[in-house]
């Protein structure tokens, strides 16, 4: 049976309300974080997902920038990269990740040509390093929220919010495929499950209402 697709009811639900162009405030649910438009113009053939996911217009128009913390500039990032003998970064920001508890962690995201690494901003702590090779697929709803779950088989998988979704997701398919004949999976479904832990499965539900899209995450 498919992981992502499931019409099993859950409990414990927590839920959670994003307004659009928004994601949460790492201290709180529901809190924002404004997305700011550019005045680039992103052409359809550049929107890998134009067509199949509802954009945001924030979304549509804008450029994507790769490393927009200055990686080069932070001697604890180049450290952790050097350590592990990565040099090219494809994309660096920081995301909001979501903990096994539900909980909301802020966090800097690295993609180099290699691997994804996950670092604390406070302690400049490397909190993970997953390898392309090991990511399987990227599950997305079909609304215009922030979510994006990476999904690895022999690890547990990552569940985050970016307001850069589309250009991680770009970034992941493109690293991955150029460094192998192999094209990573990217589905779309408003209901989709994940592992929060090796043993704990969740499942991610998205509603399309007044306000924007409404997210509820709950045990399978």
């Amino acid at each position: 049976m498919s992981r992502y697709l499931s019409n099993r009811g859950g409990t414990e639900a927590q839920r959670v309300h994003f307004d659009e162009g928004t994601i949460p405030d790492e201290d709180e649910v529901g809190g924002t974080l404004k997305l700011r438009p550019s005045d680039s113009n992103i052409t359809e053939d550049q929107e890998p997902f134009m067509g199949i996911k509802v954009r945001r217009k924030a979304s549509i128009h804008r450029d994507y920038l790769g490393d927009y913390l200055d990686v080069p500039s932070r001697p604890y990032l180049m450290k952790i990269l050097e350590k592990q003998g990565d040099k090219k970064v494809l994309f660096a920001d920081t995301v909001l990740k979501f903990t096994s508890t539900g909980k909301m962690k802020r966090r800097i995201l690295l993609v180099t040509d290699f691997a994804i690494y996950i670092v604390d901003p406070e302690g400049g702590a490397l909190k993970r390093r997953i390898a392309l090779a090991a990511v399987e697929k990227l599950c997305l709803s079909e609304l215009s929220d922030n979510f994006v779950a990476i999904i690895i088989p022999t690890e547990y998988d990552l569940l985050m919010a970016s307001t850069r979704k589309t250009e991680i997701v770009t970034t992941l398919v493109d690293a991955t495929k150029s460094q192998s004949d192999y094209e990573l999976d990217v589905l779309f479904s408003n209901r989709f499950e994940y592992n929060a832990t090796s043993e704990l499965v969740k499942e991610v539900q998205f509603e399309q209402v007044e306000a924007g899209v409404k997210t509820r995450i709950s045990r399978k």
